[in-house]
């Protein structure tokens, strides 16, 4: 199938590494123009030309912290600037930490506030006059199944996650009739750094071991695996690309089915 991504200027946030790199890739396999974005500037560049030494299309990296909107913003500016214009945007952006309610300060809560949720607001007003020029505009969130399901100890993640998809179910039907479209797309367990991080973390609050952990993750989803990430970009692209036109206002589990609610 033809994605009808050939030429597409694209920008992928928190891509250096992960699920975001994992999507930037396969936009860039697809014949995208991409720029990704990070905070460290010299591994971010490594991503960008790991991706473009692959595929032979233009990478650009563009350098920005997610918790500072105005740095958000200036990082859209210049991606459209760099790209000639922007027909895709994907926010994303690295969880809090785990822990329990009572662990937490006000400070932490701003922090996931900001990096979270606020993140996905400032990159959606800057690149709102892009996607208006675009002939196939389209804004895909990465979240979480614990939008539908809460993880325990994911307090942080849980409350701002579920705020990054009502905003993104308003805005698909706020900017529906502008013919651009919003989706979200909710990973499961992933094989990226961030959920060896949770098991980790996981292993040192309850004593056992990750290989204990990381079994009675697989327990739970019926293909009785955790994915690989290039399995959640290929749904991430399919669900940016003109090849699915008329979907906007989803949340897209891509979990091995370990979500059990029909809908």
């Amino acid at each position: 199938m033809d994605l009808g991504l050939a030429g597409a200027r694209v920008f992928v946030a928190a891509s250096r590494s992960g699920l975001g790199a994992a999507a930037a890739h396969q936009f860039s396999r697809e014949g995208a123009h991409v720029a990704i974005n990070g905070r460290d500037p010299e591994t971010l560049q490594a991503t960008a030309d790991a991706i473009q030494n692959d595929t032979g299309k233009p990478v650009h990296a563009i350098t920005a912290n997610l918790l500072d909107g105005d740095a958000v913003r200036a990082a859209i500016v210049e991606a459209a600037a760099k790209l000639g214009g922007l027909d895709i945007l994907v926010t994303n952006a690295g969880g809090p930490p785990a822990g329990k309610f009572e662990d937490f300060s006000t400070a932490q809560w701003q922090e996931a506030f900001d990096g979270l949720l606020m993140s996905v607001v400032h990159m959606v007003t800057a690149a709102l006059p892009y996607l208006r020029k675009s002939e196939i505009p389209s804004v895909l969130a990465v979240t979480s199944l614990t939008v539908k399901q809460p993880a325990d100890n994911l307090l942080l993640s849980n409350t701002m996650r579920a705020g990054v998809a009502g905003l993104i179910k308003t805005l698909a039907n706020t900017y529906g009739p502008e013919g651009i479209r919003f989706n979200a797309i909710l990973p499961g367990w992933t094989e990226t750094d961030r959920v060896i991080e949770l098991l980790e973390a996981g292993a040192q609050s309850t004593g056992r071991s990750m290989a204990e952990l990381r079994l009675d993750r697989t327990r739970d989803i019926p293909l009785n695996r955790i994915a690989d990430p290039e399995e959640f970009a290929r749904a991430a692209v399919f669900l940016s690309s003109p090849a699915a036109s008329f979907i906007t206002g989803v949340m897209l589990a891509v979990d091995g089915g370990q979500i059990r609610a029909t809908m």
